[in-house]
Formats: C-alpha cells, structure tokens, sequence
C-alpha cells in the first residue's frame, strides 16, 4: 500500500505531497471530518468510492483556501495570500505594520516565510492536483464513476493546475517579454503525482521549464479544463457556480495569461465568448453598483470564480482578508493612488465608511483619517470570499487588447464601450463625466486610461504586482523595476488630502528591473534539497 504522506527522499517535502483526506466540505456549516488517520491514507482509499472521491476533489478548495504555513493557516496560495502578497508588492497599498514587511520593502530572502510558503504550498496544491487527475480516471476505468464525472473532475484539476504555475511564474520568473522567444527560466511545471520514491527522483530531475514552455503548458491545461468543465449553467447561478470552477472561469483566466503573453487577438477571441452572440453571454454582467460584488460576494452577478470561506473554514486572524485589511488595519490603501486625479473625487468607489455606519455598500472604511479598503466585510467570521476573478476583468483586459492591436489609430470604440462599462457605473454623473472619443488623441492615450482604471477598480484585490511585472516591456507605459512606495507604516492623515497628487515622500526605493530582487528566490529549503534547482536559483541569490 502507498502511503500519500511526505516522503522523506532528501528531504522532499515541498515536492510530495499527500492527499490529506482530512476533508473539509465547502457548505459554510461543515466541520472537519477526519476519515482516517492522516499517515494512513492511500490513494486506493482516496478514490475507492464516489463520496471518497467527491472529498479528494473538495480537498484541492480546501488547500488553495487555506495553505500549511508550517501547521498555521495563511491562506496560501489561492485564499488570502493572493490577495495580500499582490498588493504588497505593488505600491497602490501600505503595509502599516510588520505582517507583509519584508514583501512591502522587497527585503526578502530564501528563507523568508512568506516566499517559501508560496512556493511550497503552491507545489502542494499542484501535486494533490495531479493525484487527483491520475486518481478519478482510474477510478472511471474501475466503474466506481462516470467517465462524465471523472471528466469535471479532471477539469477542476486542471484549472487549479494551470493558475497555480502561472501565479507562480509571475512571482519566481522573468516576464514573456525578458527574452525574445521566452526562452528564459519559468519554475518546474509538474504534471506527475509525487507519492513515491521513483516519482520523486523525476521530480528532483526535472528542473525549471522556460517561460514558453510554461505558457504553453498553462494554456494546454486552461483549454483541456474548458472542455471537460460544466458550465455556470450547470453548476447553479448559486454559490456552487462561484466557489467550484466552471467552463467560463476557465476562459476569463486565459484572458489573464494572454494579456501577460502580449496576445491580444487572443485576449479579444477569449472575453469575446463573454458578448453577444458569445458561448458564455449573460452569464456574467457587470453590476450596478461597484460594492455588490463584495456587499454580495456568494451571490452577485459579477465574480466569476472565488473560493469560500466561512466561519469555521477560513484562513483565520493571521490571514483572512478581512482581519488583515480591515479589523487589524494591517495593510491601508496608498495616497500614490488615493490622490491620482484620475480617480475623481465623486468616485463611488471612493465613498466612506466607519465604525459607526459601516455602510455595507461603501468599498473605503476610515480610521485615524487613512482609507482602508472594505470590500472584505465579516471581521467576526471572516467569510468574505477570496476573489480570484470578476468579469470586470475580463472587460477590461479585452478593453487593453483592442487599443495595443493600432495603437497610434484614433481611440478604437470597442475599447471605449468597455472601458466605460466598467467605470461608468462608479461616476456621480455619467452623462458628463464618461469618457469619449474626444477625451484620447490616440490609442496609446487610451491605454493609460485603462491601466489607470485596473489601478482603480482593483486596489485590495492583489492584482496590482500582476500588472507591474506585465508592464516591463510595456512601449507605452513600460515600468521599470518595483515601483517607489510610501514608507512601511503608517501614513499621516494628511497624506490623503484629495487636490492635488502625491508626491511623496516615500520611504521604500524603487528597484530597477535589472536588480535581482525584482523576483523571489526559489526558497533555500527547496534548493537544499534539490540539486537541479539549486543549480537554477534566480541570479543573485
């Protein structure tokens, strides 16, 4: 009998990893079942049954959600980490306190938690992925499922799969752009179950794939994940139909990677699916008003794939979005972008809450006159969902496409009909205040209207980093390196006085793109035990 416990071969334990069927069911009142002793578990009991095998599937939710982090929860990879690690990288947030610190002021190094359990608990999930996709077929073959069942199986599997490796490519590896054939080190993108020794030592042998190769393979798993998944349809307009992949969750993240790939005709033929006259049309919309995606975050029309949370299964009061931004006060939103005059001053997305009215609607919280977000709610039970993606960003990402195609034209109308159907719905007055034609020379000045609006419309979302690392070889808007950041802290109330930008002062250093520390090291345990990476660490580490 195989054991999926961590072999111990050199110390492989950030390679291995077992399917830990102490399975916890996503339904908001489940309580954790133990079904058997943790390092008695073989995958011959993990899909010996449907119900058994319906667990091992929960089970690749529950560590996205939740993470290790050494036996603490932190909400690595997919549940609150996302979030916070994105943002903290960038500069449109301040981290007020020591939690993200080390992130924040890019003064990391192999060893530091944060970047090491990204990595490890990333290859934990994609290794439960690949379990899971050698398990459900094999137990199709034996008649204990549906080949139909192990097929939407397999898809979710491979969505997990697909966006773990490209989060970590944007976290661990140089951008497309580095090389002029992407032909620079992405991370080892693995498709084999580790729950053996011999798996192990391909595993070790492996190595570090190219950005392409990654991209290639990222695409392959999003594609084969569309066709095998239900659709939202399917699943239930319910919280079902969020907090469990579907076919149009699928789509919406290859309009991510094709954006990161400089593929804009990609990006359109993708979110085109979302339009009239689309496979996936009206299955999404964007909602009236820019706080019910998180007033609502289980039963709005505009998220399109989000993990849950609830009160007994959630990150907890070191990670869950709302302890850290809201009820810790650990991370506030930035003056850099708070001042931007883009962002107007009558901006819904800029009406207040505090204490006293915690006005659900309102997306800004205020303490000590610094702008919190509020998108996450619960400070009690922390059952906010994680957000992953919303059709805003599908939007606006086929918005973004559709200028870069002529981008010295005059300003294309289907980038502007996007961009507005975003923005529009935060303005006082949209009559006069929505953008036309007018407003843009070119395309080009389109696209900063568009960057900008990602900048506005995302911030406490975690996609901030995603758009930094993206925009290095941007012609337009190209940005080198980390951008300068207020100082860790926090800042002075007076640093959000609207009228006029901010100009500082700052107190993190920009790092140029040419600086080593504009990645992550892989995380010295890794490489302490891993040869072949070892030999492939980021330059300078």
């Amino acid at each position: 009998m195989k054991k999926l416990n961590n072999i111990g071969m050199k110390g492989m334990k950030y390679i291995s990893l077992p399917v830990i069927l102490l399975a916890f069911l996503l339904a908001s009142c489940q309580d954790l079942i133990d079904l058997k002793p943790y390092s008695q578990i073989d995958e011959n009991a993990a899909f010996s049954t449907p119900s058994l095998i319906e667990l091992s599937v929960v089970g690749m939710y529950q560590a996205a959600q939740r993470g290790d982090y050494g036996g603490n929860l932190r909400g690595y990879p997919w549940g609150a980490a996302f979030v916070q690690q994105g943002d903290c990288r960038g500069e449109d947030m301040v981290n007020t306190a020591t939690f993200y610190q080390l992130t924040y002021t890019n003064t990391y190094d192999p060893t530091t938690a944060n970047n090491v359990w990204w990595w490890s608990d990333s290859y934990r999930l994609i290794n439960r992925c690949n379990i899971v996709l050698e398990g459900v077929q094999k137990a199709a073959d034996q008649g204990i499922i549906t080949q139909a069942k192990a097929d939407q199986y397999k898809g979710e599997a491979l969505l997990f799969r697909a966006i773990t490796h490209f989060e970590l490519l944007i976290h661990f590896a140089r951008p497309w752009k580095h090389t002029a054939d992407a032909s620079h080190p992405g991370v080892p993108y693995r498709t084999t179950p580790y729950t053996t020794a011999a798996s192990l030592e391909e595993g070790i042998a492996q190595g570090r794939n190219t950005v392409a190769e990654c991209y290639q393979k990222v695409l392959a798993d999003l594609d084969q994940a569309e066709q095998l998944l239900p659709t939202r349809a399917q699943r239930g307009t319910g919280k079902a139909g969020l907090v469990r992949s579907v076919k149009q969750a699928a789509a919406a993240f290859k309009t991510r990677v094709y954006l990161h790939k400089y593929d804009w005709a990609k990006v359109i033929e993708e979110g085109s699916k979302f339009l009239t006259g689309g496979v996936y049309a009206g299955s999404y919309q964007i909602e009236a008003d820019p706080g019910t995606p998180f007033m609502d975050s289980y039963g709005n029309k505009e998220s399109i794939f989000s993990l849950e949370n609830s009160g007994t299964n959630n990150p907890g009061v070191n990670a869950a979005l709302a302890s850290q931004y809201k009820r810790r006060l650990l991370v506030c939103i930035s003056p850099i972008i708070w001042r931007d005059p883009a962002w107007l001053s009558d901006d819904k997305r800029r009406l207040t809450t505090t204490e006293a009215t915690l006005a659900t609607n309102q997306l800004v919280y205020v303490s000590n006159g610094r702008m919190y977000t509020n998108k996450y709610k619960d400070v009690t039970n922390y059952t906010d969902a994680s957000p992953l993606i919303r059709y805003a960003e599908v939007v606006l990402n086929m918005a973004e496409a559709y200028t870069r195609l002529d981008p010295t034209g005059t300003p294309d109308a289907n980038a502007l009909a996007l961009l507005n159907q975003v923005r529009n719905r935060s303005l006082a007055d949209p009559s006069t205040q929505a953008y036309t034609a007018g407003n843009f020379a070119t395309n080009v000045e389109l696209l900063g209207a568009i960057l900008k609006e990602r900048r506005i419309e995302f911030v406490g979302e975690g996609r901030r980093w995603p758009d930094i690392h993206r925009l290095q070889f941007c012609p337009y808007y190209p940005i080198d390196g980390i951008p300068q950041k207020v100082a860790n802290g926090n800042p002075a109330a007076s640093a959000f006085t609207l009228g006029t930008p901010y100009t500082g002062p700052y107190g993190v250093t920009p790092i140029p793109y040419s600086d080593y520390r504009f990645l992550w090291p892989i995380p010295r345990v890794e490489t302490d035990a891993n040869p072949t990476l070892a030999a492939q660490q980021n330059p300078g580490w």
